[in-house]
């Protein structure tokens, strides 16, 4: 998969825990560099993790489904952006949820499990990749999301919501592009 495919399915997954980062930017006093690496460790590690076990799942389902992992992707993929772009223009302020300041274990385990359920799935649609691409993507997802999430404390602190649902749209609709991509390129519609 072309490094630029990853980089787009990296930043689509990392959106929800942007967000939440930014809500937690708004909760925090000051964010500071302590605050921006632990945002950026817990979603950065929970959104690699995430993908390497789903792609374990499906990896001893893949002589069941291999003839469909490209629906699976697809399906998956449109599925997850779908439920992110709903969220992002549903009433419900989801702030509520991590406006506590506390960055202890216990609060950003459960927000680091809550905003990776997304890569779990997206990891069950890598079951056409090899395992080096497999580590590569794992790699760069938890990468981008650090970045992302730490960027998202201070962000939060600074700006406020004005980024929020703007990047969780974005996110959606990029990996909703991505699952078509995946359907197309099968069928040599396109071949980027």
């Amino acid at each position: 998969m072309p490094i630029y495919n990853l980089f787009f399915i990296a930043v689509g997954l990392s959106m929800d825990a942007f967000a939440v980062a930014v809500c937690k930017g708004l909760a925090v006093k000051k964010a500071g560099m302590k605050q921006m690496l632990l945002a950026g460790l817990w979603f950065g590690g929970f959104q690699a993790i995430m993908p390497a076990l789903g792609y374990l799942f499906g990896a001893t389902l893949k002589s069941y489904v291999e003839n469909y992992t490209h629906w699976i992707a697809f399906i998956l993929l449109g599925l997850i952006g779908a439920n992110m772009i709903k969220e992002a223009v549903s009433k419900k302020d989801d702030c509520e949820e991590c406006s506590s300041a506390s960055m202890g274990i216990k609060e950003m385990f459960t927000l680091a499990v809550a905003t990776s359920i997304d890569a779990l799935l997206a990891g069950i649609g890598f079951l056409d990749f090899t395992p080096q691409e497999v580590i590569i993507a794992v790699a760069f997802i938890g990468i981008i999301t650090f970045v992302f999430s730490a960027a998202g404390i201070k962000i939060g602190n600074v700006f406020g919501l004005k980024f929020k649902k703007k990047a969780e749209i974005a996110g959606g609709v990029i990996l909703i592009l991505m699952g078509l991509k995946t359907i197309l390129e099968h069928y040599g519609i396109i071949n980027f």
